[in-house]
């Protein structure tokens, strides 16, 4: 079974940028899909952004056009660069793989 780790989260402004690191314990060659999901606080876990073994994207639309999740194979590692952040993107982030294997999250606070 995949083991996902996530870093990357923290403190920004509002306006300000983040990239989130998702790095994989085995190939992510053929692991579809892999996808950022966020909590907030008193929110139910929620689909930020999904990427397919074939590098289809799709974005929740709370985020499309500032969030973009890419993959890098060769580092096992899927990436969420998030750009104009606001207050309403603070969570925990999650990495998910298949849908079913969670990371242990990280951080994300945007103070306004």
């Amino acid at each position: 079974q995949v083991q996902l780790v996530e870093s990357g989260g923290g403190l920004v402004q509002a306006g300000g940028s983040l990239r989130l690191s998702c790095a994989a314990s085995r190939s992510i060659l053929r692991i579809n899909p892999m996808g950022w999901y966020r909590q907030a606080p008193g929110k139910q876990r929620e689909l930020v952004a999904a990427i397919t073994s074939g590098g289809n994207t799709n974005y929740a639309d709370s985020v499309r056009g500032r969030f973009t999740i890419s993959r890098d194979r060769a580092k096992n590692t899927v990436y969420l660069q998030m750009n104009s952040l606001k207050p309403e993107d603070t969570a925990v982030y999650y990495c998910n793989a298949y849908g079913q294997t969670w990371g242990q999250g990280t951080l994300v606070t945007v103070s306004s």
